[in-house]
């Protein structure tokens, strides 16, 4: 059977990562595609490795239905590429940095989230952590414009 596989991506792996995570997580199970689409997160950075969702995200997340309690942050690693179809970054920074740790070979895997919903105007997903609760209102807003773009994506790479 077809599976494809992606890791969202930013700085620590415990705001804007897994709440993308926690969002692709339930379109997929929606969409009756779990044993097709594997969903991960991680940072390029290594402050909070094993450390659950910032509180702000796993609160903002659960006032929609999102349980991001399981996940834990993890440091992405050049076995990753290896690992998964794509890497998608939340911002600029995240994607110089992961240039920095991806195979040359690999780096095609890469993309922003916010290229799977340009309607949204927005380029990158803003990091919330040093804001207020409205921040991590927003990262919700687009990351559940951007999953569902990058569902289809994933739905149009399993059929072809």
């Amino acid at each position: 059977m077809n599976m494809v596989s992606v890791c969202f991506v930013c700085l620590g792996n415990i705001c804007r990562s897994p709440t993308a995570e926690g969002v692709m997580r339930r379109l997929v199970a929606d969409a009756g595609l779990v044993e097709r689409i594997g969903v991960d997160s991680a940072g390029t950075g290594d402050w909070h490795i094993g450390e659950a969702p910032d509180e702000r995200a796993r609160q903002a997340a659960g006032r929609r239905g999102y349980d991001l309690s399981a996940l834990r942050a993890r440091q992405i690693d050049a076995g990753d590429f290896g690992r998964f179809d794509l890497v998608v970054a939340m911002d600029d920074a995240n994607v110089t940095a992961l240039h920095r740790v991806c195979p040359p070979a690999q780096r095609e895997k890469i993309r922003l989230l916010m290229d799977f919903a340009p309607q949204a105007g927005s380029r990158v997903v803003a990091d919330p952590y040093f804001g207020g609760a409205a921040g991590f209102e927003a990262v919700l807003d687009q990351c559940e414009a951007a999953c569902a773009g990058l569902l289809d994506e994933l739905r149009a790479r399993l059929a072809g």
